[in-house]
């Protein structure tokens, strides 16, 4: 009988532990997948940003080693990520497969009217209207330079778009956080509400609280550790399903952000629970003996 009991005891102790980190692994999974999901829009919004730029037309009669100066000296500039030039030729062919006919024809012996140009991309923390209007300005000092073209109203959208969508997912993020921090605690709450005659036990033999303490802490650090380990496996599996069905997300892949977010999880699921665990088991440490089974 006592056997049976003993027996019984362990299933339900079991059961609990279990049920103890499915739920750790499912809360920080959710927190993981947003997570993620928050890393790929920042890279996709630099990306988009990166793909901001102006076009700097030269002035008729330009040498092509002054334009070749000016594109070397504009991609050793901190801002640019990337400055290519344009020949009238190239132009012509861009332009002539917009239109889908070559319009050279069309012009009989008129002179080729497109301008060589250097077609600049800046770096995401650059591309703005503010600092392209800088930029700009101090471009059109140049002797060599006609005009620049780029369209303000839509580097201004694509600004404003990505502002908004990066304060909702801090929202979402921040939500989250509370919401997991919340459930989490109270997952290590019952787990330890089940042992606290346990923990009375040990108290009124003589054990001290640091003691009795200490096993509870470090297993619900444990249960934080296999939650986290759990949670970034099904991580790294929606990130290769996501992958295969998407090839284009490699692209907006950060690795080094991927495994600093992994480690993140790691750490939150080990403080999350050990401070958790710590707290429950103090709040039992100073309970009465009667109000136990209220």
């Amino acid at each position: 009988m006592q056997q049976e009991t003993e027996k019984s005891s362990r299933r339900q102790l079991t059961g609990s532990y279990l049920t103890s980190v499915a739920s750790i692994m499912l809360v920080l999974f959710m927190l993981g997948l947003l997570g993620l999901l928050v890393l790929h829009a920042q890279k996709l919004s630099e990306h988009i940003r990166e793909n901001i730029g102006f076009e700097i037309i030269m002035k008729p009669d330009v040498k092509e080693a002054e334009i070749i100066r000016m594109q070397k000296m504009l991609d050793a500039t901190p801002y640019v990520k990337s400055a290519a030039y344009i020949t009238k030729e190239e132009a012509t062919r861009r332009l002539s497969a917009d239109l889908g006919e070559d319009f050279i024809q069309w012009l009989g012996n008129e002179e080729n009217p497109l301008l060589p140009s250097v077609d600049v991309r800046f770096k995401a923390a650059w591309a703005n209207n503010d600092s392209l209007a800088v930029i700009a300005d101090e471009l059109m000092q140049q002797a060599i330079v006609k005009e620049i073209f780029y369209q303000k109203s839509l580097v201004h959208l694509i600004n404003q778009n990505v502002q908004r969508i990066g304060m909702v997912l801090f929202f979402m993020s921040l939500l989250l956080l509370v919401i997991a921090i919340a459930l989490i605690n109270n997952t290590i709450r019952l787990s330890v509400y089940a042992k606290r005659f346990l923990v009375k036990s040990m108290q009124l033999v003589g054990a001290t609280e640091g003691f009795i303490r200490r096993p509870f802490v470090w297993s619900g650090i444990l249960q934080g550790v296999l939650g986290a380990f759990l949670a970034i496996v099904l991580l790294n599996l929606v990130l290769y399903v996501a992958v295969n069905n998407l090839p284009e997300l490699l692209l907006l892949q950060d690795r080094p952000r991927v495994i600093l977010l992994y480690v993140a999880i790691f750490v939150l699921g080990m403080l999350l629970t050990g401070i958790s665990t710590q707290l429950a088991i103090n709040k039992y440490l100073r309970t009465k003996t009667d109000k136990l089974f209220v």
